[in-house]
This record gives C-alpha cells, sequence and structure tokens, in this order.
C-alpha cells in the first residue's frame, strides 16, 4: 500500500509551500484584517506621487491587484509592494540616475536577466561613481 509513503512524507507537506509564500500569504492576511495597513502603505507611496511615471503606474495597478487578491498571487503582489516601496524610497532619497534606473528596470520591465542588460540612456557613471570611494 502507498499509505506509509504518505506517513512518511506528511511531515514535508506542512513546508511544501515555503516560506515565501507563508509570508506573502500572511501580508495578504493582515491587510484583510488592518484595512488601515493598507491605506498606511499607499499613503508612503504617494510621498513620491509624480516623481516617476513608472511608480505611478505600478500603485495604480497595485490597488486594483490589492483588491482583488487571491492566494495564488499572493507572492506576486506582495513582492510588487516591495518593489513599489523600494523605488519610492529611491525616488525621494536617492540620486535622479539611481531612482530612474530602479524604476525602469523593476517597475517598468525594461530589463534582461543577465549583468549588464540596464536599459539604453541609463547614466552608468552617475551610478557607479556613487557607489566607488572618493
Amino acid at each position: 500500500s502507498g499509505m506509509p509513503r504518505h506517513y512518511r512524507e506528511a511531515p514535508l507537506l506542512s513546508i511544501w509551500e515555503g516560506s515565501g509564500n507563508v509570508n506573502a500569504l500572511d501580508v495578504l492576511r493582515a491587510l484583510g484584517r488592518s484595512p488601515q495597513s493598507a491605506e498606511s502603505f499607499f499613503g508612503e507611496l504617494a510621498l513620491a506621487r509624480g516623481a516617476n511615471a513608472h511608480l505611478d503606474a505600478t500603485v495604480t495597478s497595485l490597488k486594483r491587484e490589492l483588491a482583488e487578491a487571491e492566494q495564488l498571487s499572493a507572492r506576486r503582489v506582495v513582492e510588487r509592494m516591495a518593489l513599489a516601496l523600494q523605488a519610492s524610497l529611491l525616488v525621494r532619497h536617492a540620486p535622479a540616475a539611481v531612482a530612474d534606473a530602479f524604476c525602469a528596470t523593476r517597475l517598468g520591465g525594461d530589463w534582461g536577466h543577465s549583468f549588464g542588460t540596464l536599459p539604453a540612456g541609463t547614466d552608468l557613471a552617475a551610478i557607479l561613481e556613487r557607489g566607488l570611494p572618493a
């Protein structure tokens, strides 16, 4: 019978989803239980409103996605929330070259999966200068 095998694998089923899925589902549950959390999150993003078109478009679509979020899309929605928050902080606190490159690649989809695939026109010198010692 297959029962012994199922019994041996039973402990794995509780962690099969992985911690990423568990965390993403927890975020959606928390937002569902506490709507003011979503308001606070979007309030933080609103501080950068108008500074970057990619960020503005992402915020608009995130509001819709969160309103319609299902467990199946939890990871994707929560990842987009994290990227939007990162972009908002960069737009407000980092040099424009850094924020623009981040928003174009992470929010605008203008990137490749290999190193060195930033979009044409990216101010690479300004980004590198920021990271190199003076």
